[in-house]
């Protein structure tokens, strides 16, 4: 099975509270409906879905504040997508067109612009300067992370400049999801941090893993972009060498996720947690 078809179950545990993030996910868009139409596009929200378990493996209570903050995240990630798919010159996303296909990469530049204002707008409702503090940093790694990406372009980094790269682009903002809904909640739980730290970058590793197998011009190889396959390769024309020990790095940070997650109370949110966590290294 896939891993959409995996993990349909556990994001229904929390579904009721995903139903009300798209809601507020909208807020602010009615008069866009483009845009409304973009972010309201079916997806994974795995970031809201992990933060979501794990306050409730905490016994933690989900308030409005916890649903705007997620939706928050979600919102960054996808004004990261548009932007993204700009430099790539990508033509799809979530299997339609990409929006800068349909109006071009002016309006999608701007757009993603317009969904980040949303964003941090929602940010400063939330009247904390240290949820502020904690988004500017995120927002910096992601683009530090881009910068750092583009930089080495047809370039092979070393696996210290790759993880560094991959928790800057995706792993900061895995990361930030759990801890800005700790730090309102005021819950702080060792080892949240690393966990959602580590997932995230396992994450990427995954789809980075996957993505050699795509053979389409956007791809990373295609583009210039080396992850673990071609790292330890050391050959972009025969990425499929490195494979093995790609998923021996991607095993090693899973191993490092479940390893996160011993402190939690037994309950069925942790179980589920658990089974997301072992769906990155079975698929």
């Amino acid at each position: 099975m896939s891993f959409s078809i995996k993990y349909e179950p556990i994001k229904q545990i929390v579904n009721n509270e995903l139903h009300q993030l798209e809601a507020e996910m909208v807020k602010g868009l009615e008069n866009y409906s483009k845009l409304e139409e973009y972010v309201s596009v079916p997806s994974k929200h795995i970031r809201p879905v992990l933060t979501f378990l794990f306050l409730k493996a905490c016994n933690t209570e989900i308030t409005k504040e916890q649903i705007k903050l997620q939706a928050i995240t979600e919102l960054i990630h996808n004004a990261s997508l548009l932007h993204d798919d700009v430099i790539d010159n990508s033509a799809t996303r979530r299997n339609k067109d990409s929006f800068n296909k349909i109006e071009g990469n002016h309006m999608a530049v701007v757009a993603g612009d317009f969904i980040l204002s949303i964003a941090l707008t929602k940010l400063v409702e939330l009247n904390s300067i240290k949820l502020l503090e904690l988004f500017a940093k995120t927002l910096n790694n992601m683009c530090s992370g881009e910068i750092s990406q583009h930089s080495m372009k047809f370039k092979i980094p070393s696996i210290e400049q790759y993880i560094e790269k991959t928790y800057n682009k995706t792993g900061s903002l895995f990361e930030t999801s759990l801890k800005s809904a700790l730090l309102i909640a005021e819950d702080e739980q060792h080892g949240s941090a690393d966990f959602a730290k580590n997932f995230g970058i396992a994450f990427q590793i995954r789809d980075d893993i996957k993505n050699i197998y795509k053979n389409s011009p956007d791809s990373d190889l295609k583009n210039g972009i080396y992850t673990a396959p071609v790292i330890y390769s050391g050959n972009p024309q025969n990425p499929l060498t490195g494979i093995e020990k790609a998923k021996s790095l991607l095993n090693n940070y899973v191993s490092e996720a479940k390893n996160n997650l011993k402190f939690l109370p037994e309950n069925i949110y942790k179980n589920a947690l658990i089974e997301l966590v072992e769906l990155l290294n079975n698929d």
